[in-house]
Formats: C-alpha cells, sequence, structure tokens
C-alpha cells in the first residue's frame, strides 16, 4: 500500500515546487537501479519516490491531493457522507439528519422531508456520479541519457528503462537539454484507460560540439600557412563533414559562420553553426619557421594595438 508522498520525499505539506523537485532529485538519484544493481530494496525506493513525485511533481494532482479528491496511490476517493441539518423557522425548533449509524428523520420528520433535502443537496452531485467516468491509471516518469547527435538530429530508440520497461521513442529534431517527452497511453493501466509516460531527457557532451540555443559552435584547428595564405579546410557539422574557405591573414579566435548549419528550430529552418579558428604550430617545433621568424624584421610590431594611454 502506497504511503503519503510527503512523507516519502520528506517534505512537510507547506513544501514549494522547488523544494519537492530537490528531494526528488535526490532520492532519485540515490535509489536509481543503475547505481544500485541487483538491489531489490533500492528498486522498490525509486518506484515508491517516483510514484510519490508523480503525485506532488504535477501541481494539479497535488491540488486534488490535499483536498482529499485522491489518495496515496493517486486513484480518485469516492464522494465522502457527510451531515447535513435543517433549522426550520423561529420557534420551530431543530431537525437534524444524518447520514451516519444511527441517523435517520428526528420527531415528526416526514418522508417528504428528507426526500426535498436529499433532492437539493445530493441531486446535482448523484447525477454527476452516475455519469462520472472511471479513473485512468497512473501515469509513469523517467530520466533518460541522449547522444548529442541523436537530440539535435533526432532518431527513433528503443530503450530498457531501469524497471525494466521496454519503449519505443520517437526523438525529435532540435530535442533540447531537459525537455520531457510524452508518451501517451504507456503509462499504468486503469479502468477508465491507461495513463501516460513521461520521460524528461539529459543530453550529453559532445567533445566538439557545443549548443547555444538553435546555433551550434566549434573550434577548428589550422595550419600557420592556412592562417597567412588562406585556403580550405575540412569542419565537421551536425550533418557531415564540410569545406570551409579560411580568409588570408586569419587569427586565432576568428569566427566563421555556416548559415543554416545549426540545430532545427520549432519555428521551423534551422540556427547557423560558428567555426572558431585556432592557429596550431607543427608539434615538436620546425627549424625552418624559427630561422624565418628570426629574420621576420617586422614580427614584433605587426598585428599589435598599442594601448598606452587606454
Amino acid at each position: 500500500m502506497a504511503r503519503n508522498p510527503y512523507i516519502v520525499l520528506g517534505l512537510s505539506p507547506k513544501a514549494t515546487d522547488a523544494e519537492i523537485r530537490s528531494a526528488f532529485r535526490q532520492l532519485a538519484k540515490k535509489y536509481h537501479p543503475d547505481r544500485n544493481p541487483d538491489d531489490k530494496k533500492a528498486e522498490d525506493k525509486f518506484k515508491e519516490v517516483s510514484a510519490a513525485f508523480d503525485i506532488l511533481g504535477d501541481s494539479e494532482r497535488r491540488k486534488k491531493y490535499d483536498r482529499g479528491e485522491i489518495d496515496d496511490d493517486g486513484r480518485e476517493r469516492p464522494n465522502p457522507f457527510h451531515q447535513w441539518t435543517q433549522r426550520e423557522g423561529a420557534g420551530a425548533g431543530q431537525r437534524t439528519y444524518s447520514s451516519g449509524p444511527g441517523g435517520g428523520p428526528g420527531a415528526g420528520a416526514s418522508f417528504e422531508d428528507l426526500s426535498d433535502i436529499f433532492s437539493d443537496i445530493f441531486g446535482a452531485r448523484q447525477a454527476r456520479a452516475q455519469h462520472s467516468a472511471p479513473s485512468r491509471g497512473r501515469d509513469v516518469r523517467y530520466r533518460l541519457e541522449v547522444d548529442f547527435l541523436d537530440a539535435v538530429n533526432g532518431a527513433k530508440k528503443r530503450v530498457t528503462m531501469p524497471d525494466g520497461k521496454t519503449l519505443d521513442l520517437a526523438i525529435p529534431a532540435g530535442l533540447e537539454d531537459g525537455q520531457t517527452l510524452r508518451l501517451k497511453g504507456q503509462g499504468e493501466k486503469g479502468a477508465g484507460g491507461p495513463g501516460d509516460v513521461y520521460v524528461e531527457v539529459k543530453v550529453k557532451t559532445h567533445p566538439l560540439f557545443e549548443r547555444k540555443g538553435d546555433d551550434i559552435h566549434i573550434e577548428s584547428p589550422i595550419t600557420l600557412k592556412e592562417a597567412v595564405l588562406g585556403g580550405k579546410i575540412t569542419a565537421p557539422t551536425i550533418a557531415g563533414d564540410v569545406s570551409v574557405n579560411v580568409p588570408k591573414n586569419s587569427s586565432s579566435g576568428t569566427v566563421l559562420r555556416l548559415k543554416g548549419r545549426g540545430a532545427p528550430k520549432k519555428s521551423g529552418g534551422a540556427g547557423d553553426q560558428y567555426v572558431k579558428l585556432k592557429i596550431v604550430l607543427p608539434e615538436g617545433g620546425d627549424k625552418d619557421l624559427e630561422e624565418f621568424v628570426k629574420k621576420w624584421k617586422g614580427a614584433d610590431q605587426k598585428g599589435r594595438k598599442d594601448y598606452a594611454g587606454a
């Protein structure tokens, strides 16, 4: 039987949304099956923490829980019975009608009295109850790491989650770190239909590419000759290698723009790729280059700025 989700996450009912997210992340990381292989207790604890966050992490479901409309499992509760009291006019005294044990009409109460009260108070509620749909299954949440290139280019993956569930994921092109994918109808089963699966995505870093918004940034090495005389170099992009023109007299730090070579945009099109040039000298040195620089009379002056008085 499920426990109070506030107790599971170690929080009070007054906890903020940020405190709920923080507590969930810490506990999920602590009990994640990848960190606790073959540990049934940790696996059960991870499921319990996920179930608690499924209720408290959703503002609407949390409100329903706090009002007592859903239980610790996230299932809807039936409407509880209450007591109703009817007061007559001045001098007529008081008559009380109770739905609890031992209740019933007071002295002199007629069937019509009860009928009127139940008609007024219960009528609309009973009509709604008769036509209300059964509760759907519980939603399930997972976290998943995705390769950088799969996130920007899109991909279809079949993955096995920590609890053993296999999911077929369609990763949309341009997916960003922290986004959540929804798999409709793949959650837990319920009388009103299955719940959904929500997969929070963590995009892995890449050794070459860095994403900033919809743009991609890389650093590309060039030789001294390419920097001075210009030329063509091969630069990697998220769609494959391309040829790039390096202008004459390019310095380290020069940035070249490759239009439309970035990540796909939600509004259509794509961002750009920026290639930052970095001059790299030959490994182990080059004697001819050293002799040339020694004889180069303008080597100490050209390309510098005078900051005196700045």
